[in-house]
C-alpha cells in the first residue's frame, strides 16, 4: 500500500523556483512588431495547447514591460532558440530598451521578427490572455511555423538555473 504525499506546510516561490529547476525547459523569444517597432522577450514556459485547433502558449510575468505593447498588436511570432544564441537570450531577457538595437530579423507573414538561427518559428494570432497568479497565460493561434533548415535543429535549453544545449542527435 502506497502512503500519500505529505502536504508541504509552506511553499514560497523561491523554494518552488528551485524544485522546478530541475525541469528543463526550452528557451524561446516571443516576438512582435507594431509598426516599425518591434518588441521581444524571453519565455521559458511555452508549450503546445491543442492539435484541432492549432493552440500553443506561453506564460508572461504580469511585471513585463513589453508585454502590454505585444499584446495591443494582436499577433505574435515564437522564435525557439538554438543551441549556442545565449547571448541573444540574454539580450531579450533584459528589461526594458530596445532589444532589437543590432539585431537582424525578417518579418513573418503577420509582420513579427522571425530571429535568424532559430530551431523554429511559429506564427500566431493572440487568441486569449487570463490572469494565473503574477503571470498571464496567453494563447495563441497558429497561423504558419516554419522548421529553418539551416540551424543545427538542437534548441537551447534552461535547466538547473542555467542555459545548456542537448547533445546532438546520433546518426
Amino acid at each position: 500500500m502506497r502512503s500519500a504525499a505529505r502536504a508541504c506546510p509552506e511553499i514560497d516561490g523561491a523554494r518552488l523556483r528551485r524544485a522546478l529547476s530541475t525541469v528543463p525547459t526550452c528557451v524561446t523569444v516571443v516576438s512582435t512588431a507594431d509598426g516599425e517597432m518591434p518588441y521581444g522577450l524571453v519565455v521559458g514556459s511555452f508549450v503546445s495547447i491543442s492539435l484541432e485547433p492549432p493552440l500553443v502558449g506561453f506564460f508572461a510575468a504580469t511585471s513585463s514591460t513589453s508585454w502590454p505593447h505585444m499584446a495591443r498588436t494582436g499577433h505574435f511570432a515564437v522564435n525557439v532558440l538554438a543551441a549556442g544564441q545565449d547571448s541573444l537570450c540574454a539580450r531579450f531577457a533584459r528589461s526594458g530598451g530596445d532589444k532589437f538595437t543590432g539585431v537582424r530579423w525578417t518579418p513573418s507573414a503577420l509582420g513579427n521578427p522571425l530571429l535568424p538561427g532559430a530551431v523554429l518559428w511559429i506564427d500566431c494570432r493572440l487568441r486569449e490572455t487570463r490572469v494565473l497568479g503574477d503571470h498571464l497565460l496567453v494563447v495563441g493561434q497558429v497561423v504558419t511555423l516554419e522548421e529553418p533548415r539551416s540551424t543545427t535543429g538542437v534548441p537551447l535549453v534552461f535547466h538547473d538555473n542555467g542555459l545548456r544545449s542537448l547533445p546532438p542527435e546520433s546518426t
